[in-house]
């Protein structure tokens, strides 16, 4: 069950975190309660799974990346937990997860690189591989950008 004030703070969550120092006391002043209670409800909405995560969204082009691709690798599964990491922490990474493969796609390991042309994802993603050791990989580009938007659940 949903509280007035837990609703008040989806709604304020909906919009995305404001770009403040302290982005969850600048939510409690909107909605009229102390910073504290409105960690402390998220806490709450999270344990009971009513809120999964709270993430960012980049948008890519605006930061002036005007290519992106998606690298599939494929990563002896002995060896995924070093490569993800390494390719985890490689800041012109924004995505990285492990994938489930089929008889028909052998890649389980996929990032998300963004660059400043294609010649740049490509120099990327072979540098990632020449650091890695991985040298089973496919580069699939982004040919259209589609509006990003969250769900909303209370307007």
């Amino acid at each position: 069950m949903l509280t007035p004030a837990d609703i008040k703070i989806i709604k304020e969550l909906q919009k995305g975190l404001p770009l403040v120092g302290r982005p969850y006391l600048q939510i409690a002043e909107n909605i009229g309660l102390s910073e504290e209670e409105v960690l402390a409800r998220i806490k709450n909405l999270k344990n009971r799974g009513m809120i999964r995560r709270i993430a960012g969204s980049v948008r890519h082009r605006k930061l002036g990346f005007s290519a992106n691709a998606m690298v599939v690798w494929i990563v002896p599964e002995a060896d995924l937990a070093r490569v993800g990491k390494l390719f985890a922490g490689n800041e012109q990474v924004s995505h990285c997860y492990e994938r489930e493969t089929n008889d028909k796609w052998k890649y389980n390991l996929y990032t998300m690189i963004h660059g400043g042309s294609r010649e740049e994802c490509f120099e990327i993603s072979h540098n990632m591989a020449e650091a890695s050791g991985v040298m089973e990989y496919k580069l699939l580009f982004s040919t259209k950008e589609f509006k990003k938007t969250s769900m909303k659940y209370f307007e």
